[in-house]
C-alpha cells in the first residue's frame, strides 16, 4: 500500500452532528457532578464526543494531577445514560487496561507521550489488536518526524482507528499564544496522509478562551476535518487551565460563527488565471535558485583553491541585513525574508562542505 494512503478516516461511534468532527469536553474530570452537568449540556446541542482527563501529567509536581480512575464510573454514566462516545488521554500500559476494562475504545496520546519513542512503543504494544479509536497530539517540539514516527507505530502494530490531533508547539520567547500553531507542520502531515483525520485543539493553541473562536475558524478554514475544545460547566472553577476552557453556551456561540469554506473552485475561471500567474512566478523563483547555488558552487571550489573559511560571519551578517531592508521596502514579512535567507545560506554552506 502507498505510504500515503496507510492512513483511513476515522470512524466514530455516531456520526457528528457538525459538518466536521468535534469532541468537547473539560481537561479534566474533576467531580461526578461536573462531568455529568457538563456532558448534558453538551448532548443537548450535538455534541456526540465527549473529552475528560483522569490522569494529568503536569511539567511540575504540586498542580491538580487528575482523580486518576476514581473518575472512571463518572465516564461510564455518561456514555451510559447520555449515548456519548468518551475520550480520555492515556499515558501507560495500565491506563488502557484500566480504562478498556470499564469498557472505553476511545483514546488520545498527549504531547509529552508522543514525544518519547520509547513510550509510544510501549502504548502500541498495549494497543496491539484492539478495536480502539487513538488521537495522537503532536509532540512538544516541532519535529513532524516524530509525530508521524508516533502515528506509523501505532499503525504498525495493528491500530486501524487513528487520527492526529494539533496543539501547537513550544517555542522559545514572548508568543501570543501559548503553543505556537507553525501551521506548516500540521499542513505537511495532512499532505503525506491525505487520508488522516486532523483536528486542531485551539483550547491548547491559544491557551485564552478569547482565541478560541479565531483560531477555530482558521482551521476550519485550512480544511481541518475537526476540531476538540475544552468545555467546562464552570470554567473559572476548574482544577487545570482555567484560562482556556469556556462553557457549553460559549461553545455553542463559537460555532455558530464558524462556516464552512467555499467547496474547492479550481476551476473558476478567476482561480485559473492568478493560479497560472503564479505557477510561472514560482517557475522563474526556482530557476533562479538553480542560478544562485551553482554560482555557490563555484565560490566554495574557489574558497576550496584558496585555502579560505567557508563560512564569512561578515558577509553574512552584511548579507542578512541588506536582504532585511530590501524585504522591508518590498512590503514582505520579515519573518518569512529572514527565514528564507537564512535556510538559502544553511545549503549553500552544505553545498560548499561538500566539495572539500
Amino acid at each position: 500500500m502507498n505510504e500515503t494512503n496507510i492512513f483511513r478516516p476515522l470512524r466514530w461511534a455516531k456520526p457528528s452532528n457538525y459538518p466536521y468532527s468535534l469532541i468537547a469536553g473539560p481537561c479534566s474530570a474533576e467531580s461526578e457532578e461536573q462531568v455529568l452537568q457538563t456532558a448534558r449540556a453538551l448532548a443537548g446541542q450535538g455534541v456526540t464526543v465527549f473529552r475528560a482527563s483522569l490522569w494529568k501529567p503536569r511539567t511540575r509536581p504540586g498542580g491538580f494531577e487528575g482523580v486518576s480512575e476514581a473518575g472512571i464510573p463518572w465516564l461510564e454514566r455518561v456514555r451510559d445514560e447520555l449515548g456519548l462516545q468518551v475520550a480520555t488521554e492515556v499515558a501507560t500500559p495500565r491506563h488502557i487496561d484500566l480504562m478498556q476494562r470499564a469498557g472505553f475504545d476511545t483514546f488520545w496520546i498527549g504531547a509529552r507521550t508522543t514525544s518519547s519513542p520509547f513510550a509510544i512503543t510501549e502504548l502500541a504494544e498495549a494497543l496491539s489488536g484492539r478495536e480502539v479509536t487513538v488521537l495522537v497530539k503532536n509532540p512538544i517540539n516541532p519535529d513532524i518526524e516524530l509525530w508521524e514516527g508516533a502515528l506509523l507505530r501505532l499503525k504498525g502494530a495493528g491500530v486501524d482507528n487513528v487520527g492526529a490531533i494539533h496543539r501547537g508547539f513550544s517555542t522559545y520567547g514572548e508568543a501570543k499564544y501559548r503553543n505556537t500553531p507553525l501551521w506548516q507542520i500540521p499542513i505537511e502531515l495532512k499532505r503525506r496522509h491525505p487520508e488522516l483525520t486532523l483536528l486542531a485543539d485551539p483550547s491548547h493553541i491559544g491557551g485564552r478562551r478569547d482565541l478560541i473562536e479565531p483560531l477555530s475558524r482558521e482551521a476550519i478554514e485550512l480544511h481541518y476535518d475537526g476540531l476538540i475544545i475544552e468545555t467546562h460547566c464552570a470554567p473559572d472553577l476548574a482544577l487545570s487551565d482555567v484560562a482556556q476552557q469556556v462553557t457549553p453556551e460559549r461553545l455553542r456561540e463559537i460555532l455558530g460563527e464558524i462556516s464552512m469554506p467555499e467547496a474547492d473552485e479550481a476551476g473558476a475561471e478567476g482561480l485559473r488565471v492568478w493560479r497560472a500567474e503564479i505557477d510561472r512566478l514560482d517557475n522563474a523563483l526556482l530557476d533562479l535558485l538553480a542560478k544562485r547555488m551553482s554560482l555557490v558552487k563555484e565560490i566554495g571550489a574557489y574558497k576550496d583553491k584558496n585555502n579560505l573559511c567557508i563560512l564569512q560571519p561578515s558577509r553574512y551578517r552584511e548579507l542578512m541585513a541588506q536582504r532585511a531592508t530590501l524585504g522591508q521596502e518590498l512590503g514582505l514579512d520579515e519573518v518569512l525574508v529572514h527565514d528564507l535567507f537564512s535556510l538559502i545560506h544553511e545549503t549553500s554552506i552544505h553545498l560548499q562542505q561538500q566539495k572539500r
